[in-house]
C-alpha cells in the first residue's frame, strides 16, 4: 500500500555497505567520510572512498545514519537510534550522546502551530566538553 510519499528504495545489501555500516557501529561519535574509509583501509577492507560516501548517502536517507556539520564545514556521520532525537557532542574528542528534548519538541510544535505550520522538522546538536576532557 502505498502512502503517497516517495520512499526511498530499500538499500542493497552489499560487502561494502556493511562494512561502512560495522565501521561506524565502531565509532563512539561523529566521524568523517575520510576518516571512516582510513580506518576501513587499516582493517583490511577494500573500500573506495567513493563507495564510502555512496554509502553514508544511502544510510542516512534510509535514517540509519544522523550527519551534522562541523564548524569547519566538514560533514561527519554517526549510526544512530531510529527515534528522533538530539546530540549531545564533545567539541574535543567527539564523544557523542543522544538526547531526549521533550521541551525542545513542546517549544517547536507550539512555535509552528502558532505561525500556521504543518509537518515540521528539525535538528538540535550541543556542542560543548564531556566530563573527561574537562577534567583532563
Amino acid at each position: 500500500m502505498s502512502t503517497g510519499r516517495n520512499e526511498p528504495a530499500p538499500a542493497r545489501r552489499t560487502r561494502q555497505r556493511s562494512a561502512v555500516k560495522d565501521g561506524l557501529d565502531r565509532c563512539e561519535g561523529f566521524v568523517s567520510a575520510q576518516e571512516l574509509h582510513d580506518r576501513l583501509r587499516r582493517d583490511g577492507q577494500s573500500v573506495g572512498l567513493t563507495t564510502v560516501y555512496r554509502a553514508l548517502q544511502a544510510l542516512g536517507e534510509g535514517g540509519e545514519v544522523d550527519s551534522l556539520v562541523t564548524d569547519d564545514g566538514e560533514t561527519v556521520y554517526r549510526r544512530c537510534s531510529p527515534e528522533h532525537h538530539h546530540h549531545l557532542v564533545c567539541r574535543s574528542c567527539g564523544r557523542t550522546i543522544e538526547i531526549a528534548g521533550p521541551a525542545v519538541e513542546t517549544w517547536a510544535h507550539a512555535v509552528a502551530s502558532e505561525n500556521g505550520f504543518t509537518d515540521i522538522s528539525h535538528t538540535l546538536e550541543l556542542f560543548g566538553q564531556c566530563g573527561s576532557c574537562t577534567s583532563a
